[in-house]
């Protein structure tokens, strides 16, 4: 199930600032060369990830889910001067080509990248972060939220991906993946969380915006 019907899609994209030829051809190769390559941002939300980070200018991004390092770079795109993004992967086979497209978007000195499994990396990370990006295991959602909490700033934001997981989280329950579970289930964590504000946006496959009160 489509959550955005194609042409809307493409309509967005035309209206969108263009793609810029570095992340154009990481899209490529991720669809050619990955497994699930419906997993990277793309144009669109990419833009906005950007957009989000320039508007913010963090000093200090955390990244759960690197994938090939489409998003960490659009994130990183607007940090302030010193800054860091840390980004973490399970995946050490997709290390190598995320690393090489950012280091030809010269931001290796702002990227760093971890690989391992986020539940043990994350309490290592000695840092106080302005923005997070989840998008990993959905099963792991509701977890990582209650990791990184405390080391989110009052008024920082998390983003996490895929909440409307391909549309399934308005089918009836039985017609839902786990995965699906899992998104209504961290939605609900969030939204119960008196802490923070939230706003899920309709955007590609759903990102909901917590803002630490």
């Amino acid at each position: 199930m489509e959550v955005i019907p194609g042409d809307i899609q493409a309509f967005a994209e035309k209206y969108t600032s263009p793609e810029g030829d570095l992340l154009y051809r990481l899209h490529r190769e991720t669809y050619l060369k990955a497994d699930q390559p419906h997993m990277l941002s793309g144009h669109v939300q990419g833009t906005f990830l950007s957009m989000v980070s320039h508007m913010m200018r963090p000093r200090r991004i955390l990244e759960i889910g690197t994938y090939t390092g489409y998003s960490a770079i659009c994130l990183a795109q607007g940090l302030e001067a010193g800054g860091m993004l840390h980004t973490i992967d399970v995946n050490e086979e997709l290390e190598d080509m995320a690393a090489r497209y950012i280091a030809e978007a010269g931001l290796t000195d702002k990227i760093t990248q971890h690989i391992g499994k986020a539940a043990i990396i994350i309490p290592e990370l000695n840092e106080t972060f302005d923005l997070i990006f989840i998008d990993a295991d959905k099963a792991g959602y509701g977890m990582y939220y209650d990791m990184v909490w405390e080391k989110l700033r009052p008024g920082g934001m998390i983003l996490a991906d895929n909440v409307l997981y391909h549309g399934e989280v308005v089918l009836h329950e039985t017609e839902q993946s786990n995965n699906a579970k899992a998104m209504i289930r961290f939605v609900e964590k969030a939204v119960a969380d008196d802490r923070a504000e939230t706003l899920l946006l309709t955007l590609r496959d759903g990102v909901m915006l917590v803002r630490k009160k």
